[in-house]
């Protein structure tokens, strides 16, 4: 038999080991909630060239002039199974003064095969920001139906952390009051964990994490998903980069200019 002392803590430490129990549950039931291991099913697509997430339903790439000439229409009408490509951001500008060279054309053509179309900035981290929001806006006349401006920020150039979020800040500010839409970040997980982080949350986010066979490893929300960088798409020669939308037909749909 037990004292009454025993019994008492036998029960303190029944208790508490319960309690262990459900903290652990409620820390697993809320990591699962909020994203952190979202069971994802994924397969080899031959075609693609790579492993795709089927678990999205929204697929799409990103070019820029690494692409040379692409045939849109190719890349419009290609579907294998479920998949074919619902959009692509288009590489615009870098800089202060420069413009991709294929640009226009893509821009044009993407729109010409009824592509979504979303156009990005490469940001130089030691360039003034505002003059570089300038570029973009002297380049890329955004319509109803596109996808929001994009910042593609991923390097220093010499630049402090502070400096890039003073600088990124400036090109986030005149890019939504022109545009009248919050523009969507495009950086990596490294990039955005070390240099940018919680001041930069209220922005829609467009992350680059490769050959994760679950979902990107970063705790804020995203909207897009860039998943690989070695995908095959018909129309375009070489590898492009391949994304998913993290939403259904209906918040993508929300997502557009309008």
């Amino acid at each position: 038999m037990f004292s009454r002392k025993q019994r008492k803590r036998i029960r303190k430490a029944a208790w508490s080991a319960v309690i262990v129990i459900l903290l652990i549950i409620g820390g697993y039931m809320l990591w699962e909630k909020i994203g952190y291991r979202k069971k994802i099913k994924f397969a080899r697509y031959p075609e693609f060239g790579i492993v795709i997430p089927e678990s999205y339903s929204i697929h799409g790439i990103d070019v820029s002039k690494y692409q040379d000439m692409i045939a849109w229409e190719e890349v419009k009408a290609m579907k294998v199974k479920n998949i074919q490509l619902g959009f692509s951001f288009i590489k615009a500008t870098e800089g202060i003064g420069n413009t991709d060279p294929w640009f226009k054309r893509n821009w044009k053509r993407a729109g010409d095969h009824d592509m979504i179309r979303g156009a990005y900035h490469f940001f130089i981290g030691s360039k003034d920001g505002r003059l570089q929001a300038e570029n973009f806006i002297d380049k890329v006349d955004l319509k109803p139906g596109d996808l929001p401006p994009v910042l593609d920020i991923e390097q220093l150039n010499g630049a402090t952390s502070a400096e890039i979020k003073k600088e990124a800040k400036e090109w986030l500010d005149v890019a939504e009051n022109y545009y009248k839409v919050k523009p969507i970040i495009y950086t990596n997980v490294d990039f955005y964990n070390r240099n940018l982080g919680s001041g930069f949350d209220a922005y829609p986010l467009w992350i680059a994490h490769y050959y994760q066979m679950e979902q990107p490893r970063i705790s804020r929300g995203w909207v897009f998903w860039q998943h690989s960088d070695k995908g095959k798409v018909n129309g375009i020669i070489g590898d492009v980069d391949f994304n998913v939308f993290n939403g259904d037909s209906l918040a993508f749909e929300n997502l557009l200019l309008r």
